[in-house]
């Protein structure tokens, strides 16, 4: 079993390589938007995204204890050392498929902000306070959108099923128990994500009603990233992200 402070290292890690990678992922989308007011939205959300990725990389950084900060845990390690879920690398698709991965997502952080809110750890009380506000607003943009596309035209219905069709295999990651999250849900710290999927899955039910799609189904699937084992599109990724710190050394966020 892994001790406390290692174990919230790692845990800090994974969560903000989460939130790094999916914001830079909508970011993409700044300027490709199919409407102005997405152009702001979305990007709006990437800035959440990347803002919460940063507290929990310092946070990260001081728990650690090893004077790394916030950039060099962002953008200085290698590709096997992130540990991020393979659904947030998934590159962005059409906009509906953008829009059924952000809810995805918002909803199981939603679960565990809430959950992370009665942590005795003040530091991550006050991340998690901050970003549950943020994390209503995604669930609102990207849940309208799932319903107006999955009961819309027959094209962005058939669009929204066939990007869940293709999302689904990388659902099951989000509740993946291991060592590390264990060892804090035991030390009330953090919770443990496979206790959240019954609250993940009364969240997004009324939201699929509306849309009259399915729910889907959790079987395991696609996994890895928690071990550092990602698919062929987070190198191109990181090639990216990384570019400017690489190339001009040094720079702060």
């Amino acid at each position: 079993m892994a001790d406390t402070k290692s174990a919230l290292f790692q845990n800090l890690l994974q969560l903000a390589d989460d939130h790094l990678i999916l914001g830079h992922r909508l970011s993409e989308w700044c300027g490709h938007a199919p409407m102005l007011e997405e152009d702001l939205a979305m990007p709006n959300i990437a800035l959440d995204l990347i803002g919460q990725a940063r507290s929990l990389y310092t946070y990260a950084g001081e728990v650690e204890g090893k004077d790394r900060d916030e950039d060099q845990l962002a953008y200085l390690r290698l590709e096997r050392e992130y540990q991020n879920l393979l659904i947030c690398e998934r590159p962005n698709g059409d906009f509906a498929h953008t829009m059924l991965r952000q809810l995805f997502f918002a909803c199981f952080m939603e679960a565990y902000w809430q959950e992370a809110l009665t942590s005795p750890d003040e530091t991550l009380r006050g991340i998690a306070g901050k970003a549950i506000k943020e994390v209503a607003y995604h669930i609102r943009h990207s849940g309208e959108w799932v319903i107006r596309l999955g009961d819309g035209t027959e094209e962005s219905t058939r669009r929204t099923q066939e990007a869940l069709e293709e999302l689904a295999p990388y659902l099951p990651e989000f509740f993946e128990s291991n060592e590390v999250t264990q060892a804090l849900a035991t030390a009330d710290v953090l919770p443990d994500p496979a206790s959240l999927q019954q609250k993940w899955l009364d969240r997004i039910a009324p939201i699929f009603a509306e849309a009259l799609l399915p729910v889907p189904d959790l079987a395991p699937a696609q996994t890895g990233g928690r071990k550092g084992h990602h698919t062929e599109d987070m190198g191109f990724l990181l090639a990216d992200l990384q570019y400017l710190q690489r190339t001009y050394p040094g720079l702060s966020w």
